[in-house]
């Protein structure tokens, strides 16, 4: 933490002394952080928090810049992709395939293409670890699966909400969208988007609402890697340890991400509220399809 106490300390312009005092430890405790002889108790770490609340520190970008600059300080081999993944406690073992059945694309092992999806993920978790990772896809088979109605209905598949028409056509696309694939790549259903695909799946909002909303937010990319083929592929490249600090400030910036969801929601709802089809219009025309 000692680069970004530094960073924290110069953004307020605070003197050792004075960040001390307001922190409530003492001078030469502040200067020990600094040259990374001591850690900051937890205790000193919600200072800390107080600290950057009362001086409007951006620390959630001072984060994500730390980890940048780690980030650019690897060195990748030829024909690897760099992406990141975070673990509620920490990897143990070979890398498997073993997440919730029930997340967007199914079991595997997700991995996004920036930091900060799995770093709100993990940060409500007090053993959580957070690794950058890097994969060989190329001798994988693939999908990517576009930001468009596909991939909406892939994770209604994967989520259980379409089992009301089970054997049906429809069904069978999406159940079989990935079957015989070592590797999953779509977009990453963020902080921002939960919400918003809920209520697509509640009926609150349309395919055409939902289909806009994923183009205004710009997500990145997640790549799943579904067989144990494509979990050898993967090579952990660093594991960055994060503090009680960072994670309360994650925990944060999550809570208020999931707020513009809501409030995004609310202004696609009205925009696009006579356009396309509900979440369950499509299930129904789907079965009147067969009869």
């Amino acid at each position: 933490m000692r680069e970004l106490i530094k960073q924290i300390r110069q953004y307020t312009g605070l003197s050792q002394t004075e960040m001390a005092t307001k922190i409530g430890v003492r001078y030469a405790t502040i200067n020990r952080w600094e040259n990374g002889h001591s850690q900051p108790t937890r205790l000193a770490q919600e200072g800390l928090y107080t600290l950057c609340e009362d001086f409007n520190v951006p620390a959630y970008e001072m984060i994500i810049e730390k980890i940048k600059r780690e980030v650019a300080s690897l060195t990748i081999d030829e024909g690897r992709i760099l992406l990141y993944h975070g673990s509620k406690s920490g990897l143990v073992g070979d890398i498997k395939p073993i997440s919730r059945e029930k997340c967007d694309f199914g079991k595997g092992f997700y991995m996004g293409t920036t930091p900060e999806q799995p770093l709100t993920l993990i940060c409500d978790f007090e053993e959580s670890k957070f690794y950058v990772v890097s994969i060989d896809a190329r001798e994988l088979e693939s999908i990517e699966i576009s930001a468009d109605i596909d991939w909406a209905m892939v994770v209604a598949y994967h989520r259980g909400r379409m089992e009301r028409i089970k054997g049906n056509k429809l069904y069978e696309k999406y159940s079989t969208m990935t079957s015989g694939k070592d590797l999953a790549i779509g977009s990453i259903a963020n902080d921002r988007m939960f919400y918003v695909i809920d209520n697509f799946f509640l009926g609150n909002i349309t395919d055409v609402a939902l289909v806009n909303s994923l183009s205004a937010l710009q997500l990145g990319k997640q790549y799943v890697a579904l067989t144990e083929k494509a979990c050898k592929a993967i090579k952990i490249e660093k594991d960055i340890e994060l503090s009680y600090f960072e994670k309360k400030v994650l925990r944060k910036v999550s809570e208020g991400n999931r707020q513009k969801g809501v409030d995004l929601a609310n202004g696609i709802c009205k925009s696009y509220r006579r356009e396309g089809r509900f979440f369950d219009e499509i299930l129904d025309d789907a079965i009147k399809g067969e009869k």
